[in-house]
């Protein structure tokens, strides 16, 4: 099954956003290693400091022999050896003191000893369930210094200030990008494995993150928990109820650089610049026709498949796309939720509305590249510059006759459609000049 509405998700790289429970989990266990580590770091300051105090301890005096670098250091580690008596029988790591080493060993055997009065959730260490209350408690102690932006745990805000500073220590192998969580590259990773750990037990449709199944779960269910407050449609995903509201704002913050037009959607300016480029990467096997974009291949797709699962409930209509259905049925309801913000029109598709609006503004950003002539909308420019480049794309499957357009094509169907009434007529009854001519050959 897949879904009307699909939501462009992308794993967010905010420690603060809300999480889903099976990543929160993944992200419970990075942030106790992360928690180790900077146990670690401060063992490693320990030792620092106490390497300090070895050559403090060496401290030459008047008329000694000042001991070796590689001595000093053999001196500190070997007193630094008889500390580390504890070691991890699992991954050979050693630990300071045994309080250190059993805490480790939780990482191992998975135990929790510390569990939540509030909700019941389990934890490995005291800190870890300290941080958690935080959460009902509504604490956030840790303030970044360049937003103001608080947060429950100081390695949260270690975590976002890199989004200030820029800093993405985490780079993919594969690819090369890089990411300032070690979580998000965990996910990213899964493009180039295709693992998809999170399944629909529904449809068996599998998944990257289990965000992205929650978000699925609603094709399922139909609740659409994300409503327009200006016009009331709700949507699956906030992505798409983020994305429709730019029709209410008139927002356009992408712009195309070679003719400056501007688009709502990133993804839209990508599929306008290809009509610059020319560049169409999708290709039907079937005939070789090339599309710009996935979705114009899928719609072409159905004229060799002939498959069309999407019928009409208020007539015998089938297509090949749900999209295209939920157009056609406005004509049984009469919707029409696009409406002209400079008069009361309405209309039932969005690229009626743009059309439309352009009225209002005068724009016509098409221009022939043959004539200095200009267009409010591509196709009728398309329409237009057959007139210089004397293309006819529309055959008569008849006669094999060729026009530039399809009401022409369409015009000249009906000859061969319906017959001339007055054909039989002039051929059976000669007028009087063929008359004539008989009666002068008698």
């Amino acid at each position: 099954m897949s879904d009307p509405e699909p939501c462009r998700m992308k794993h967010t790289e905010d420690p603060e956003e809300q999480r889903d429970p099976m990543e929160e989990s993944e992200e419970s266990e990075e942030l106790s290693e992360v928690k180790e580590e900077s146990e670690e770091l401060s063992e490693v300051k320990e030792e620092s400091e106490e390497l300090s105090e070895v050559k403090e301890e060496h401290h030459v005096q008047p008329g000694e022999k000042p001991l070796s670098r590689s001595k000093t250091k053999h001196t500190f580690l070997k007193k630094r050896r008889a500390k580390k008596s504890f070691t991890c029988t699992q991954c050979g790591k050693s630990f300071t003191t045994k309080h250190n080493l059993e805490r480790h060993m939780r990482v191992h055997t998975g135990e929790k000893l510390f569990t939540c009065t509030q909700c019941g959730k389990s934890l490995s260490t005291k800190a870890s369930l300290e941080i958690h209350m935080r959460i009902h408690t509504g604490e956030k102690p840790f303030m970044c210094d360049q937003c103001e932006k608080r947060f429950s745990d100081k390695q949260d805000l270690k975590i976002h200030l890199r989004v200030h500073t820029g800093v993405k220590p985490h780079v993919c192998n594969q690819c090369g990008n890089s990411f300032s969580q070690s979580s998000s590259l965990k996910i990213h990773m899964r493009i180039h494995t295709g693992v998809k750990p999170f399944t629909c037990h529904q449809c068996g449709n599998g998944y990257s993150q289990s965000s992205h199944l929650i978000v699925h779960m609603r094709v399922h269910t139909g609740v659409k928990p994300f409503r327009c407050d200006q016009c009331e449609k709700t949507f699956l995903c906030a992505s798409n109820l983020k994305r429709h509201l730019r029709v209410h704002t008139k927002e356009k913050p992408h712009s195309c650089s070679v003719c400056g037009k501007r688009f709502s959607l990133l993804q839209y300016l990508h599929r306008h610049e290809k009509t610059h480029t020319g560049v169409k990467e999708y290709m039907c096997f079937e005939c070789e026709k090339t599309f710009t974009t996935w979705i114009r291949l899928k719609q072409h797709d159905s004229i060799h498949t002939g498959e069309k699962p999407y019928k009409c409930s208020h007539c015998d209509k089938r297509f090949s796309m749900s999209s295209s259905l939920k157009r056609h049925e406005r004509i049984h309801t009469g919707e029409k939720p696009y409406k002209c913000s400079h008069c009361d029109k309405r209309f039932s598709l969005s690229g009626h509305l743009r059309s439309h609006e352009k009225i209002h503004t005068g724009e016509k950003p098409y221009k022939c590249s043959h004539c200095d002539k200009r267009f409010s909308g591509s196709s009728n420019l398309k329409r237009h510059e057959r007139i210089h480049t004397g293309e006819k794309p529309h055959t008569c499957d008849q006669c094999g006759n060729s026009f530039s357009f399809k009401s022409h094509l369409k015009r000249h169907m009906k000859i061969h459609a319906v017959a001339k009434p007055h054909q039989h007529s002039l051929r059976s009854r000669p007028d009087g000049r063929e008359q004539e001519r008989k009666n002068r050959s008698q």
